[in-house]
């Protein structure tokens, strides 16, 4: 994309792709996502690769997993990758293969790889890809790359993530081998996860509105009904 676009630029093609209107309540998560896209995409030290990839693919799916009406959830992705010159099917496809990848691995094995990867096997591409990070003393580390890596390591050992200072020496041991921010990628992951947290808590809350609404609905077409119908007429009684 070209690095003199501006975000009113993108959000213009956006909403160019996708004409209908977003529900009010997700319209900020896409929105935040759309403007860290773009400030990346205009970043001419920003390269794309499939990790980045996989964090873009699951923060979205995670985020708009209860969206409404779900038939417009692949307009918003696809507009929102190609708003900025991006690929959506792509992004799905690179995304789809890590995380097949990660799931073949076990726990210890995923952060050696991750430290060490090897370019044979299934996870060549992948393996090729962190080489290229590696070896450029100018990557441009993303939250959204962060993300990446948490959901290889969500895929491969889930029980590790659970465990705070397992979690914390994985991606030191990661980050370290790779060249990251160690310190800004803990940061990052921390808050992603308090967000799921939040977005968990937000769908409850949003599940019983949706009850309390149903029941609500109900009643009143009970009310309707019984109003409707006429009452029944007590028999006449017979004249003597």
């Amino acid at each position: 994309m070209n690095n003199l676009s501006t975000v009113s630029d993108t959000k213009r093609n956006f909403y160019s792709k996708h004409t209908r209107p977003i529900n009010s309540i997700y319209r900020r998560v896409v929105e935040e996502l759309m403007v860290e896209m773009h400030l990346l995409s205009t970043n001419v030290d920003f390269a794309y690769d499939p990790i980045y990839a996989l964090g873009v693919v699951s923060s979205f799916d995670r985020f708009m997993a209860s969206y409404r009406p779900e038939t417009d959830k692949q307009s918003i992705f696809v507009a929102l990758c190609e708003s900025m010159g991006g690929n959506a099917e792509q992004s799905r496809k690179d995304a789809a293969e890590v995380q097949e990848f990660a799931r073949t691995m076990q726990e210890q094995d995923i952060v050696n790889w991750l430290a060490h990867p090897t370019t044979d096997g299934s996870g060549a591409q992948l393996a090729s890809a962190i080489g290229s990070i590696v070896s450029n003393p100018k990557f441009k580390y993303s939250r959204l790359f962060g993300i990446g890596l948490f959901t290889i390591l969500e895929q491969a050992a889930p029980e590790l993530l659970k465990d705070e200072k397992k979690r914390q020496d994985a991606i030191l041991q990661i980050g370290e081998a790779m060249h990251l921010p160690t310190e800004k990628v803990q940061k990052d992951l921390d808050t992603y996860r308090s967000n799921l947290d939040k977005l968990v808590q937000m769908e409850a809350v949003m599940s019983d509105l949706a009850e309390a609404e149903r029941k609500k609905r109900e009643k009143r077409a009970q009310e309707k009904v019984a109003a409707a119908t006429p009452a029944a007429t007590a028999p006449s009684e017979s004249q003597g």
